[in-house]
């Protein structure tokens, strides 16, 4: 009953957080309609604010949340756990990710969920203490079900990147608190795909070579976002790091400067969460502008080390998607679509170098089976190629911190 109930409050929460996500990117973009400058002065001073408010009243709610989830169920000690999860943290992490968008961020919803229904989840498990672990993890895995509508890559997420192995009765448990948490989304947004149904598929045997293109150039990326994420999380000797670890409050204001920077040459597109622009391409077939996949890269990666609460998935898929558009140009006769798919696929697969949870996501989101040979190799092909750039997922890697960080406090 823990893990149903649970469930259904990660439901609901999944599906305000994505109400008031469009809600707040539909206010920024009303905004930059009156100027595209006008980014240059609330995207900083809203970073800036961001990380003031995150730091004083709402520690360890930084970043994407999927870290600290990891973290709190590897802890045994139940006051470190509640510096990662809980009801405080779950408010805060609602109303700053929802901030950050507000001011024109470049982060998703997807990640703080994870967080968001672990919290909700650790606070049900003061009923039944010795399932706190277990229920951490079924709540990060509705969150995922719940955000995306893809119930399948919740559990594999669950299974694959958060708990790292395979256990009957842990996994029967995900189960469980996926469907409440299914369930409760279905019932109030009905049935949907993310991104919309799409057909498309590979067709000769030229069209295939862009299974390792997309696989080596989206894992590199991936690679490369993640080993810049996890460096300025340990921090490093040198000047430049001990001046970022000295005043966060001005290297947040500067990220912001810098994302507004890349918002003005992308002709305001890569704010947010990308997923209108990816879906848009997706729908039409139409190519994305060739710049937004590296300016989104530049945006996601300024967000993700400024300290601000927000998450990684979104915007990821989206920068895999502009890499796949670009690649895409090489490959003359090859579907738009299915090669968008594949840089998604590889882009993610290489920043949480989890193979498996990126192409059953990308398949759920798409209802697209014809690609899943194609997003199963590219994802692999990715996996291997990040693995050189970044030894670890960003995931996992930003989670030692945070059991550090949690069990000296």
């Amino acid at each position: 009953m823990l893990f149903l109930a649970g469930g259904v409050g990660v439901g609901a929460a999944a599906i305000v957080l994505a109400i008031l996500a469009d809600r707040a990117q539909f206010a920024f973009a009303k905004l930059l309609a009156q100027s595209s400058y006008i980014s240059l002065l609330v995207t900083p001073l809203g970073f800036m604010v961001a990380v003031f408010v995150t730091n004083r009243y709402f520690p360890n709610s930084q970043g994407s949340g999927i870290p600290q989830a990891i973290a709190a169920r590897k802890l045994t000690d139940q006051t470190a756990r509640s510096r990662l999860v809980s009801i405080r943290i779950a408010i805060g992490k609602i109303i700053l990710t929802l901030f950050g968008l507000l001011c024109g961020a470049s982060v998703g919803r997807e990640g703080p969920t994870v967080q968001i229904g672990a919290s909700l989840m650790f606070a049900l498990g003061r009923f039944s203490p010795r399932r706190q672990p277990g229920l951490i993890l079924a709540g990060a895995s509705a969150g995922v079900a719940a955000a995306f509508n893809t119930p399948l890559a919740g559990i594999v997420f669950g299974i694959e990147e958060m708990s790292r192995s395979f256990e009957t009765r842990a996994s029967s448990l995900i189960i469980a608190a996926v469907i409440a948490a299914g369930l409760t989304s279905l019932a109030v947004m009905g049935n949907y795909t993310y991104f919309g149904t799409s057909a498309t598929a590979l067709r000769n045997g030229a069209d295939w070579l862009t299974i390792p293109a997309c696989g080596i150039v989206g894992g590199l990326m991936g690679g490369l976002f993640s080993r810049i994420v996890v460096m300025l999380s340990v921090g490093f000797v040198h000047p430049v790091g001990r001046a970022i670890k000295s005043h966060p409050f001005l290297f947040a204001l500067t990220c912001g400067v810098a994302v507004a920077l890349c918002g003005i040459a992308s002709g305001d597109t890569i704010y947010g969460t990308g997923y209108a622009q990816v879906k848009t391409a997706l729908e039409n077939g139409t190519p994305l502008p060739v710049s937004f996949g590296i300016l989104k890269f530049l945006a996601t990666t300024f967000a993700a080390i400024s300290g601000i609460p927000g998450g990684i998935f979104s915007p990821s898929l989206a920068i895999g998607a502009g890499l796949g558009s670009n690649i895409a140009a090489f490959f003359h006769g090859a579907p738009l679509e299915a090669v968008i798919l594949l840089g998604m696929v590889a882009y993610f697969a290489g920043v949480v170098q989890a193979p498996i949870t990126a192409f059953v996501i990308v398949t759920e989101m798409t209802d697209n089976h014809a690609m899943v040979v194609p997003l199963m190799a590219a994802s692999m092909i990715a996996y291997a190629t990040s693995r050189l750039v970044c030894k670890e997922g960003v995931y996992h890697a930003l989670a030692k911190g945070f059991t550090a960080s949690a069990s000296r406090s």
